[in-house]
């Protein structure tokens, strides 16, 4: 079971990150032999990801399922080693990445994109309440927001105040 911690914290993102959103969009559904290849080729990198962490990604990625669209939630190091990675002809990206080129062509079934962010240091800010070590947390450092302070704009560095606009309790997100 993963711990849940009730009391309001926050990340305390102490250096720069990337933020690298993928995902793929099932255009036919019914044309599963043509999009499950697609989905199936992103589990062994993130095995591959996941057991050598010198190669830049800081946790483990997140995946969301919305109706149609499949999204994978990433923290890197750096962009560097994102494109690193992305560009490695030992990786398991660049074989799946030049497949899929190849099985796209006039293929409308399966869709992907990706969207990569870089978040300077002191740029970012979050609040988690009844929640394991989550999101930015784990690809930081997870600490109590008093430590960080107890509103957003505090945490973003917008206002020197840390008045909350209500009460404060441990099941308040600012």
């Amino acid at each position: 079971m993963t711990k849940v911690y009730g009391q309001r914290y926050s990340a305390d993102l102490e250096r720069d990150i990337v933020v690298f959103l993928i995902g793929m969009r099932l255009n036919q559904l019914w044309r599963f032999w043509k999009w499950l290849p697609v989905f199936v080729a992103m589990p062994s990198m993130i095995i591959e990801l996941r057991r050598n962490p010198s190669l830049g990604l800081l946790s483990a990625p997140r995946t969301f399922i919305s109706g149609r669209v499949v999204l994978l939630v990433q923290y890197w190091e750096s962009f560097e080693k994102l494109e690193s990675y992305a560009r490695a002809s030992d990786a398991h990206h660049l074989p799946s990445w030049r497949r899929f080129n190849k099985r796209s062509r006039g293929n409308h079934s399966v869709g992907i994109w990706h969207e990569t962010y870089k978040v300077p240091a002191g740029n970012a800010e979050s609040v988690y309440v009844n929640m394991p070590v989550f999101g930015l947390a784990a690809a930081s450092n997870h600490v109590l927001t008093s430590q960080k302070g107890q509103s957003a704009a505090r945490r973003l560095g917008a206002q020197s105040s840390d008045a909350m606009p209500v009460a404060s309790n441990d099941d308040v997100l600012a």
